[in-house]
C-alpha cells in the first residue's frame, strides 16, 4: 500500500481503513512538520476519514509544529462538515496555536461566517487576544464582526479582551526545531486555476487565479532547472513566509515544490503595488499627503513586526514594487516577494532602495535590520515626492553610484521639517546609529496626527 499519508489526503477511506485495521500501525504517527492523520484529514475535508480516525482513537489533540489542532486546520479551509463532527467529539474549542490563534480566529480571518457561527455556539469566545493583540473580531471584516458580536451576546458572552496567555488555552507551546516541508504543502495544483499572466519579469510568472474558490496570485519561480536540491531548500525557507497575523504582511497561502516548478501562492490585492499607485500610467488612485503618512505607518508596523522574529528573515527586499494595497487602503508587505537562497544570487534589480553597504557587502557581513531602515527611508522619500528614486539612471548605473560614488536622494524644499528629520534619521550614513522601528513609529504617528489635524 502507498504511504498512508498520501491515502488519507486522496481520500481513499477503504485503503485507510486496512491500514487501520492492522494493529501494529499508529493511527497517531505524524510527518516531518508533526501532521497528524487527523490534520491530514482536516485538512482535505476528508469527514468519513476524519470519523473513522477519532472513533479509532486518534488523539483530536495533537499539535502540528505550529502548534494547531485539527480543528485549528479545519477552521482555516472552511470545512464546516469536519467542524461540526470534531465539536460534536467535545475537542477543544478554544485551543490556541503558537501565535495564539483559536480555531474562531481563522474563521474569521477567511470570511467562514457560517462556520464561525458554529463555533460560538459551542463556546468559541470571541474575546480572545492573540500574541499580536488581536481578538477574532479583530479578524473579520466589519460587517461579519457586528453579526458576530451579536450572536455572542445572545450566547452570554462577555467580549471584554481575553489578553494574550502564553500558557495557552488549552494547547501548550513547544518550541521545536525547523523540519523539511512535503513537498507539496497545502497546494494541490490539480486545484489551481491559472486565469491569466499578470506580468513576468526576471523572478518569474506571475498569474492571477482561482484556488479553494478564491482569487489568488501565483508565483511560478525562474529557475532554469529545478532540482532536488532546490525544492528542499524552498520548502525548507517556504515556512517563514506563511505570517498570518499581521495586518500589515501578506502570507503566502500555500506552495508546491514539486519539480519542475517551484509555485507560491497568496491572496489577490486588486489595486496592486505601492509603486504601480504612486507612479503607474494608469491609475486613477490620488494618494495625499494623508494616505501616504497612512501607508507609511502601515509599512513600519509591518517591518516592526518582521524585526521582532528570530532569526530574522534574511533577502527581504523593501521598495514599493513589493508593498501591495488592500481595498481598504491597507498597505501590506508582500512576502512572497522573499528571495529566496538559491534563486537570483548576486543579482539585485532594485538597488534604488538598498542601503549602501547592502550593496558593497556580503549578506552576511550586514545588519539587516539597520539596511531595511535605509530602504524605508527612501521609502518615505518616494511617498513624499511622489518620484522614482534615481529614475534618470539604470540599475546598475545606481547600484555603482550609491555604493561607490555618495549617490543619494535629494529632499525637495518645502517637506515637512518633521518628515525631512525622519528620513535623513533613517538614512544616516553610519549604520549603527539608524533608529529602530518600533523607535520611529510614534514619530510617524504623531507627524500622522498632526497633519490630520491641520486638514
Amino acid at each position: 500500500m502507498d504511504d498512508i499519508f498520501s491515502q488519507v489526503r486522496e481520500g481513499n477511506s477503504l485503503n485507510v481503513r486496512i491500514w487501520l485495521d492492522n494493529t501494529e500501525n499508529d493511527l497517531n504517527e505524524a510527518d516531518d512538520h508533526q501532521q497528524s492523520l487527523l490534520h491530514w484529514a482536516c485538512f482535505d475535508g476528508h469527514v468519513n476519514i476524519v470519523d473513522m480516525l477519532i472513533t479509532r482513537g486518534a488523539r483530536a489533540t495533537a499539535t502540528n509544529m505550529g502548534d494547531d489542532t485539527p480543528l485549528h486546520v479545519a477552521a482555516s479551509r472552511g470545512r464546516r462538515d469536519v467542524v461540526l463532527l470534531l465539536l460534536q467529539k467535545k475537542v477543544s474549542v478554544n485551543a490556541v496555536n503558537e501565535h495564539g490563534n483559536t480555531p474562531l480566529h481563522y474563521a474569521c480571518f477567511w470570511g467562514y461566517e457560517d462556520l464561525a457561527e458554529d463555533l460560538i455556539k459551542n463556546g468559541a469566545l470571541v474575546s480572545i487576544a492573540n500574541r499580536f493583540d488581536e481578538t477574532p473580531l479583530d479578524k473579520a471584516k466589519p460587517v461579519m464582526a457586528t453579526y458576530l458580536r451579536e450572536k455572542a451576546h445572545e450566547m452570554g458572552q462577555d467580549i471584554t479582551k481575553i489578553p494574550y496567555d502564553d500558557r495557552g488555552w488549552g494547547t501548550t507551546f513547544k518550541t521545536r526545531a525547523t523540519a523539511t516541508l512535503s513537498r507539496n504543502f497545502g497546494l494541490d495544483m490539480k486545484q489551481l486555476s491559472l486565469q491569466g499572466r499578470i506580468s513576468n519579469n526576471h523572478s518569474g510568472d506571475i498569474w492571477r487565479g482561482i484556488w479553494q474558490g478564491n482569487d489568488i496570485v501565483a508565483k511560478i519561480l525562474n529557475v532554469k532547472q529545478c532540482t532536488m536540491r532546490m525544492a528542499r531548500d524552498f520548502s525548507e525557507e517556504f515556512t517563514r513566509l506563511r505570517i498570518f497575523n499581521h495586518p500589515n504582511i501578506l502570507a503566502v497561502l500555500a506552495a508546491s515544490s514539486q519539480p519542475p516548478h517551484l509555485v507560491m501562492i497568496s491572496q489577490y490585492m486588486n489595486l496592486g503595488s505601492l509603486y504601480h499607485i504612486l507612479h503607474g500610467a494608469q491609475t486613477d488612485i490620488v494618494v495625499d499627503v494623508h494616505q501616504a503618512l497612512k501607508f507609511a505607518v502601515h509599512i513600519a508596523k509591518g517591518m516592526e513586526f518582521l524585526h521582532s522574529m528570530e532569526p530574522i528573515i534574511p533577502n527581504l527586499a523593501i521598495n514599493s514594487k513589493h508593498i501591495l494595497i488592500d481595498n481598504d487602503f491597507t498597505a501590506r508587505i508582500n512576502m512572497a516577494d522573499y528571495k529566496f537562497s538559491f534563486h537570483e544570487k548576486h543579482k539585485e534589480y532594485s538597488p534604488a532602495w538598498m542601503a549602501p553597504e547592502a550593496l558593497q557587502r556580503k549578506a552576511d557581513d550586514i545588519n539587516v535590520r539597520a539596511a531595511d531602515m535605509w530602504s524605508f527611508s527612501i521609502l518615505l522619500w518616494e511617498l513624499t515626492t511622489r518620484e522614482v528614486p534615481f529614475s534618470h539612471l539604470s540599475p546598475m548605473e545606481v547600484g555603482m553610484k550609491v555604493a561607490l560614488e555618495d549617490l543619494r536622494v535629494t529632499i525637495p524644499p518645502g517637506t515637512s521639517s518633521h518628515l525631512t528629520k525622519l528620513i535623513k534619521i533613517c538614512m544616516n550614513e553610519d549604520s549603527t546609529k539608524r533608529p529602530r522601528f518600533d523607535a520611529i513609529i510614534p514619530i510617524l504617528d504623531k507627524i500622522h496626527a498632526d497633519y490630520s489635524n491641520t486638514r
